[in-house]
């Protein structure tokens, strides 16, 4: 099929990956416009647009697409269908119903759960034992359309956000080139979402990531994984800002942030119900470190507290 493909991160490129080896024809990709990176903050192209660029597929870049130029450039690749995945930008009507078959979306959660832009962290810190993929019909709502195929796989008890982001990539990229060939012989048919059973994943927040030691530690071990490998759960020990980047939960009381045990193995914390084992740690402006490495640089004493970030 002739396609116009949307699409941003590393979860988007495994797609459109997928699609060229496919045998598909890529007319045009749309992505998000170069951003800072790296320590000299130099403008950087998004990992679709490097591979589209390595492949020689024309990129546009637009900051929206509600200008008619925008809608005109897509008009004039003549897709079959318009294939989005993490793109970042709302498609305006115009663009919905520019293709024969419309545009379809690659989506990390079985909807209509975690509809919305973080679907992969907070399915996480949600708890939720299983995740998928669904392919869907867009309409002009935010994940409402109808599903064309859709695919669970379990969240391992060790996933982080990180881990379960490469095992969706992957199963989007298979699924969408299955769904295009269920679309073009017909085989396809498309599905409502249903009205029970809808959640949103809200985008994440600067105060997401600060640990409220009143939480059960079951809670917060999600919170940890879910921030991993960005942008990291934080709390404050002293006048020291730490990342916790693993965690246990256990059982234990005490008051909620106080440190009830210390050892090779971790520092043992107080919640709102059980302990949390912290086994590995960074400071600001240093490296990630096991406990038993950061202890030897910053001693803890039980009976210390950590605390929330102020502000």
């Amino acid at each position: 099929m002739r396609i116009v493909f949307a699409g941003t991160p590393e979860f988007a490129e495994r797609a459109l990956a997928g699609l060229i080896d496919a045998g598909h024809e890529i007319a045009l990709v749309l992505t998000q416009p170069d951003r800072p990176a790296g320590r000299g903050l130099h403008p950087t192209p998004s990992a679709v647009a490097r591979l589209a660029i390595s492949r020689r597929i024309p990129v546009d870049q637009p900051l929206s697409l509600k200008a008619p130029e925008s809608v005109g450039r897509v008009g004039a690749a003549s897709p079959e269908v318009i294939v989005v995945a993490a793109y970042g930008l709302i498609l305006p009507p115009p663009l919905l119903d520019l293709a024969a078959f419309g545009a379809i979306n690659i989506h990390a959660s079985l909807l209509p759960r975690w509809r919305g832009a973080a679907p992969i962290q907070r399915a996480i810190m949600a708890g939720d034992l299983q995740t998928g993929i669904t392919i869907m019909q867009m309409d002009s709502g935010l994940d409402t359309g109808p599903v064309l195929m859709q695919r669970a796989i379990p969240i391992a008890s060790d996933d982080d956000a990180g881990s379960l982001h490469d095992k969706l990539a992957a199963l989007g990229a298979e699924m969408i080139v299955e769904t295009l060939s269920g679309l073009r012989d017909g085989r396809l048919k498309q599905v409502a979402q249903p009205a029970a059973g809808v959640s949103y994943a809200h985008k994440l927040r600067k105060e997401d990531a600060t640990i409220d030691w009143s939480r059960p530690a079951a809670e917060l071990a999600c919170l940890v994984r879910a921030l991993r490998p960005a942008p990291g759960a934080v709390s404050r020990l002293g006048e020291q800002r730490l990342k916790i980047w693993d965690a246990q939960a256990l059982e234990g009381s005490g008051q909620p942030g106080q440190i009830i045990g210390v050892g090779d193995s971790g520092i043992t914390v107080a919640c709102g119900r059980g302990a949390l084992l912290v086994r590995r740690l960074q400071r600001s402006g240093g490296k990630p470190l096991e406990a038993a490495e950061f202890l030897r640089g910053r001693p803890i004493a039980v009976g210390e507290r950590f605390d929330a970030i102020a502000g």
